[in-house]
């Protein structure tokens, strides 16, 4: 999928521009509740029950009381302006599911990857999927009621992650704090995408 303007008859409305963003992370991390929570429209969701199948495969230690996943994506839309329009594609947690990645990267300007401090492991396949990639991506603690709370630096750390990449706490249940992480991801992937043209020469 192409994302930008196409092509339209003389004397057309133009259409908006459209940006792609990746909210990914680990297994009942919280990506489809923060799709649901910014999206001006009612979010497409690929959400199954959970059953049997599954256990042994997911881990859902800190995520007891889970009952569905999602197996392909979640899709939602963000007006900015009336030339620019976000659109938000949530990700499947499980490593079953992560032959759709690849699709679903394709055309996106960066990426959100969620956290949970109880299972700070389950970011590391998505910050090395976005790094093999060289995709902006940002960190996002999602503040889990009685999750213990770490400083930022602790968490940048712990994730061994390069001292440009943004990390910031959120409430992915709350619109505004979930419109922050974004903001901040679209601040980081132009600052990103600047320094990488100044480097090649270009203007």
């Amino acid at each position: 999928m192409d994302y930008g303007h196409s092509e339209r008859p003389a004397g057309a409305t133009p259409l908006p521009t459209a940006i792609k963003i990746l909210v990914a992370g680990g297994f009942g991390v919280g990506k489809t509740t923060m799709v649901g929570a910014v999206s001006e429209t009612r979010p497409l969701r690929t959400e199954e029950v959970l059953t049997e199948t599954g256990v042994g495969i997911d881990d859902l230690s800190g995520v007891e009381g889970k009952t569905t996943t999602t197996v392909a994506m979640d899709f939602g839309r963000i007006t900015i302006s009336d030339d620019l329009v976000l659109y938000l594609f949530g990700t499947p947690g499980q490593d079953r599911f992560w032959f759709v990645w690849d699709e679903l990267a394709l055309g996106a300007i960066g990426a959100v990857v969620l956290a949970d401090t109880r299972r700070l492991a389950d970011c590391f396949p998505s910050i090395d999927y976005f790094e093999g990639r060289g995709t902006p991506f940002v960190v996002a603690v999602n503040c889990f009621e009685g999750a213990r709370q770490y400083r930022l630096d602790e968490v940048q750390t712990a994730l061994n992650l390069d001292p440009g990449v943004p990390v910031l706490l959120c409430d992915a249940r709350q619109r505004e704090s979930s419109k922050e992480v974004l903001v901040t991801l679209m601040e980081h992937a132009m600052k990103t995408r600047e320094a990488r043209r100044r480097a090649a020469g270009t203007d």
